[in-house]
């Protein structure tokens, strides 16, 4: 077969990061000087667009039509009318006045529910319709902001917990460094071995989650997960007994079709689960419909929005925006990545990053902050990058570390995987960051450094650790 020729080529080696990290800065400066309004009857959707032929103006003109009212020139002063969107901000980028930002206002006269509320699916099904992401004549289109009046933010639920929440219901101090991990085997595992996964996690003072993997699925004849969460709950159980009463928030796999999942939560909970996971990016409504159901339990669970596959929808939809609606449907925790070096292991990195955890932290009126979990790759050799970031930044009390693989697969000398290891491996990271010495340290140099203190002071996990993470030598 025939290679392809140079132009197609490089059609097709397009760097779209490179694209998104010069678009995302133009945006954010565009913004601070000239940031969208805020409406007290509209929701406030602005778009970067780039038309093939047409206006940003004209462009407003069809998003009216088709994602509100669907009349033209509706007569002013008319249900019609008030039912019609708006432009409330242009900014285009050069003289075609086809490229540019678009800010639009949404009323909520067609959307608000009686009691004043709306949902997060009304809000993308009209923001991210058709006519922005599906019409030929937009070339590109991102939505990049939404701003949310006050009074309708409030009628969101909102986190149970938050951050300091789920620190109380755990045992944890405010400032003290809160670690999480993920069951490894992530599936092909039974309820026993799943009780035996968590007992050992549980025993560890490090950890104030623990969670099944996405790849767990709840209804299995082999692994029903009523049965997993009974043996998880008892090995936590067991282990606070030995811990003074402190354990672990405890979060099985739900997923399934709407009518499955309401079924599995109730059994579940029954079974004595503190928290609840969802792959939310693929459950439309599903962390709201949860919520709604249990917020009024004494003790409503704790729920982690796993962001698994997110980046099908953040090539359209910002996930800053994407995150902000998470967190004011109810989730308690949610993943972003942790701070590293060189080539990022996955997204979000940079702006992307920064605006990802500044959306779920920046104080909302009536809503709680959801807890940052940094994980994806998070490991022994960049926890210290982390620990100090999040210090310097004075949001330690609002972030949870979650190591899967680092704690769950480094292996003993027999070549068995041991998290006994992986644990005492990221103690000892921890203690050489209470020592200071990588304070100033260049980032890129702090796996090797941390392979030389641990070689020096016998520190044989973290060195076993980051040999195994970094092909470090021993």
């Amino acid at each position: 077969m025939r290679g392809l020729d140079n132009e197609s080529l490089a059609i097709l080696w397009h760097d779209a990061d490179s694209r998104e990290i010069l678009l995302r800065r133009i945006v954010a400066e565009r913004l601070a000087m000239n940031p969208p309004p805020v409406l007290e009857d509209s929701i406030v959707a602005t778009y970067f667009l780039a038309l093939r032929t047409q206006t940003l103006q004209k462009a407003v003109e069809e998003i009216a039509y088709h994602a509100t009212s669907g009349i033209r020139n509706p007569p002013a002063g008319t249900l019609l009318a008030e039912c019609t969107a708006r432009a409330v901000g242009v900014d285009a980028f050069d003289s075609t006045r086809g490229i540019g930002l678009l800010s639009v206002a949404f009323p909520l006269k067609m959307m608000l529910q009686p009691d004043g509320h709306l949902t997060s699916t009304d809000l993308l099904h009209t923001t991210a319709a058709a006519v922005i992401f599906d019409v030929y004549e937009n070339q590109d289109a991102r939505l990049v902001s939404l701003t949310i009046p006050e009074h309708v933010i409030r009628t969101f639920p909102g986190p149970a917990w938050g951050p300091e929440g789920v620190r109380q219901r755990a045992g944890f101090g405010a400032e003290e460094p809160a670690f999480g991990t993920i069951l490894k085997p992530t599936a092909g595992i039974t309820p026993q071995q799943v009780g035996e996964l968590v007992e050992e996690a549980a025993g560890c003072p490090l950890f104030l989650f623990i969670k099944e993997d996405e790849d767990l699925y709840p209804n299995l004849s082999y692994s029903p997960v009523a049965e997993r969460t009974r043996q998880a709950v008892a090995a936590i159980e067991r282990a606070k007994a030995r811990t003074g009463g402190r354990g672990p928030i405890f979060a099985p796999h739900v997923t399934g079709a709407p009518h499955e999942i309401l079924d599995t939560v109730h059994a579940v909970l029954e079974a004595g689960a503190t928290g609840l996971m969802f792959s939310e990016s693929f459950a439309g409504g599903t962390v709201r419909m949860v919520r709604e159901a249990t917020r009024h339990r004494a003790i409503p669970p704790a729920i982690y929005g796993h962001n698994a596959g997110i980046g099908v929808k953040t090539r359209g939809v910002w996930r800053e925006v994407i995150d902000l609606l998470a967190r004011l449907d109810g989730i308690d925790f949610r993943q972003t990545a942790p701070v590293g070096f060189g080539t990022p292991f996955l997204r979000p990195f940079g702006e992307e990053w920064h605006k990802s955890e500044q959306v779920l932290s920046t104080p909302l009126p009536g809503i709680r902050p959801t807890m940052i979990a940094r994980a994806g790759g998070l490991d022994q050799g960049n926890i210290v990058l982390n620990m100090m970031d999040v210090e310097r930044r004075g949001i330690a009390s609002q972030v949870l570390f979650l190591a899967g693989s680092a704690i769950n697969s480094i292996k003993d000398a027999h070549g068995r995987s041991e998290p006994k290891i992986g644990t005492e491996a990221m103690h000892q990271a921890i203690e050489i960051h209470r020592t200071g010495e990588l304070t100033h340290v260049p980032p890129e140099r702090h796996v090797a450094t941390l392979q030389k203190i641990a070689r020096s002071r016998g520190l044989k996990s973290l060195e076993t650790a980051l040999h195994q993470r970094y092909s470090m030598p021993h």
